[in-house]
């Protein structure tokens, strides 16, 4: 399980991957276009967007001599973009589209590249450099064999996503729609402003972008999910690591490793090289997990990569990776795993929180278990407590085309999952650049008080407690393997409620374990103001985003925020004035974050979500639903349009070996 805050090596797979003379239609952005009339140049922000709309793998970083152009030593390029253009010539085409007006596109798709650029412009491309220059020769061909690897699973998953069958669709020569289509994983718009326009896609005429992992003809049912639920075989056919195929009348469950053989093969073979050039003794542990997942992609039995995996920690190896399929908030039905590469740098500071709170784990599910009350009961728990990792790169389902993923707890099954042994992990170094910091007051600036505002800082610590918090409760009370009746969660609630569900338990112990870590004198009260405020900040984020997609589907932190605000504003222990002034002295209409009130109201949300998933009580989630995400409580249209003043974050990928 995740959690996330508010891009492919070369994708072969994108059409036009070759950089070419002259620039496509309607590529400058307004901010770049005002810039060229005027003769002026574009500010590193407008510089960086071009970049993206021009579909160009290059970052300016800083204007260090503050001579108001990008020079090349403040230039970096980037991964996960297709073509063979040098850094040089990237700039080139960036500077030249910057200083030439733009050229009209043509009439007949002039609305859809109006769209497809405003949706480009609402990520706000967001650098996470690695300087590994410094390595020992082994521990550079570790990383040369994971960017191998990654790139593999990155046509895996856009196999997965459906993006694949539809590449060649794309238009040629068109940058705008070839950068959308390679950000987003296939044709749809996913900005808060963009996403439910009909308009917006990356190939003309907006086609629909099946998914792989279900028949084509399947999905064009709104409600084949459920139609799937209900069949005689739907265990088997809902399994997280199988697709389903039509075979006559009849569908049928295959294991992934036969529907993607070829492709997973090709990443054994990498992952076996590697796994063949870690001789060192420290990483013995590392060079374990390597081959056991290299047999895991072979035979499709996940478990004992998983057991290798959760052997390694920050203890043992200088890394974090994890490759395989994991997730499945990706697709309609929120059942499949995709498949993902996360890679990244251990980072000590983890340590110290570990020794905090290692020991007082057992006692934090005994105080969950005496709040839910029957039927749940406390059980043995051994989870390890998240390791800070510094991010290398990400690939597949955890390359998001807008904002990131900051903590994960991996597995979601099988016995290491069910018995506590896994893995939880807090990404240290995302979201702490200060274009995000920057960004992030702002917006708290146009929801809260100047009084609320005073507890919220621009420090990393905050939204990092979240984060271990919010991670740790994954394994704690009713997780994913818990049982009711015979029924786990996605049978009894649907799998897009489950999501909710489950996270929304996760981040309720985000919020109620602060006071229980303040009493214990693990955390300065300090600390826990900030970090209640960071939470609520964050939530007010994901309400911005919006409730459903627009296929309808449920945004899983979107709604849980939406149940989260809207409760403690019940509560008493937030409330929204409209006449009052927000922290920016611009905006009418603020909330106000009452700290004295939080622990009491916290601890009710946390007793009634914990109820509903010990109960399976879908009326009651239902319920929440309804009052929350689709009622008036929270003033969802302020949050809204005050948030979405500011792109969010879109990361792009360095690395210097």
């Amino acid at each position: 399980m995740r959690s996330v805050v508010a891009v492919a090596l070369g994708l072969a797979l994108v059409s036009g991957c070759k950089s070419r003379e002259g620039e496509p239609a309607g590529v400058p952005a307004a901010s770049s276009s005002a810039s060229a009339a005027s003769g002026a140049r574009p500010d590193r922000d407008a510089w960086n967007r071009m970049a993206v709309r021009l579909n160009l793998p290059v970052y300016w970083v800083a204007d260090k001599n503050k001579n108001g152009r990008a020079d090349r030593d403040e230039v970096r390029s980037l991964l996960f973009y297709p073509g063979e253009a040098s850094v040089e010539d990237s700039m080139a085409r960036v500077d030249r589209a910057a200083s030439e007006p733009a050229k009209a596109p043509s009439a007949a798709d002039e609305e859809r590249l109006r769209w497809v650029g405003e949706e480009l412009d609402q990520g706000r491309v967001t650098l996470v450099e690695s300087d590994l220059k410094g390595l020992g020769p082994e521990d550079k061909a570790i990383v040369r064999h994971v960017l191998a690897v990654a790139k593999l699973v990155d046509a895996l998953y856009a196999t997965q996503t459906g993006m694949a069958a539809l590449a060649s669709q794309v238009p040629q020569g068109d940058a705008l729609s070839q950068s959308l289509f390679r950000r987003n994983w296939g044709t749809r718009c996913l900005g808060a402003a963009t996403e439910k326009q009909p308009a917006c896609s990356a190939i003309p005429g907006a086609p629909k972008q099946p998914v792989d992992v279900y028949p084509a003809e399947l999905q064009r049912d709104p409600k084949f999910c459920e139609a799937l639920g209900k069949l005689p075989n739907a265990t088997k056919l809902l399994e997280p690591f199988v697709v389903v195929r039509q075979n006559g009348a009849a569908l049928e469950p295959v294991p992934y490793s036969e529907a993607y053989k070829p492709q997973m093969s090709k990443i054994a073979d990498e992952l076996r090289a590697m796994a063949d050039e870690i001789t060192s003794p420290g990483e013995a542990a590392l060079k374990a997990y390597v081959a056991a997942a290299a047999k895991s992609f072979t035979d499709n039995d996940w478990r004992p990569a998983d057991e290798a995996w959760a052997r390694m920690n920050a203890q043992n190896s200088k890394f974090y990776l994890r490759v395989g399929p994991d997730e499945t908030y990706w697709e309609p039905c929120s059942q499949k795993a995709g498949f993902h590469v996360s890679f990244a740098r251990i980072n000590p500071d983890s340590l110290s929180w570990q020794e905090k709170l290692t020991p007082v784990q057992a006692d934090m599910e005994r105080a969950l278990a005496d709040l839910i009350g029957a039927p749940y009961t406390a059980r043995k728990v051994s989870f390890h407590l998240p390791d800070f990792i510094d991010i290398v790169l990400n690939a597949g389902d955890d390359r998001a085309a807008i904002g990131f993923t900051i903590g994960q707890s991996l597995p979601n099954w099988g016995p290491v999952a069910n018995e506590g042994r896994g893995r939880t992990v807090a990404m240290s170094n995302l979201g702490t650049d200060p274009d995000t910091l920057a960004t992030l007051r702002k917006k708290a600036e146009s929801v809260l008080t100047k009084e609320s505002l005073s507890a919220f800082v621009d420090a990393a610590a905050p939204g990092l407690l979240s984060t271990i918090l919010h991670e740790a409760t994954h394994n704690l009370g009713p997780a994913h393997e818990y049982a009711y009746k015979g029924k786990k969660d996605t049978q009894a609630f649907g799998g897009q409620l489950a999501s909710v569900l489950e996270e929304l338990k996760a981040q309720s112990g985000a919020l109620y374990f602060v006071d229980f870590t303040k009493k214990r004198g693990i955390i300065s009260p300090e600390l826990a103001g900030q970090a209640y405020t960071d939470c609520i900040v964050w939530a007010f984020g994901h309400i911005a985003e919006g409730m459903v997609t627009a296929t309808g589907d449920r945004k899983t932190y979107s709604q849980l925020a939406a149940i989260q605000v809207g409760f403690l504003m019940d509560q008493g222990a937030i409330t929204y004035d409209a006449a009052a002034p927000a922290a920016n002295g611009t905006d009418k209409g603020a909330f106000t974050i009452l700290l004295d009130k939080l622990p009491a109201a916290v601890e009710k949300l946390m007793q009634v979500v914990g109820a509903i998933k010990a109960n399976n009580d879908k009326a009651g989630a239902e319920a929440l639903v309804a009052k929350y995400v689709d009622g008036p409580t929270v003033p969802q249209k302020v949050i809204t349009e005050r948030l979405n003043r500011y792109p969010r974050g879109s990361l792009v990928y360095s690395i210097e070996l």
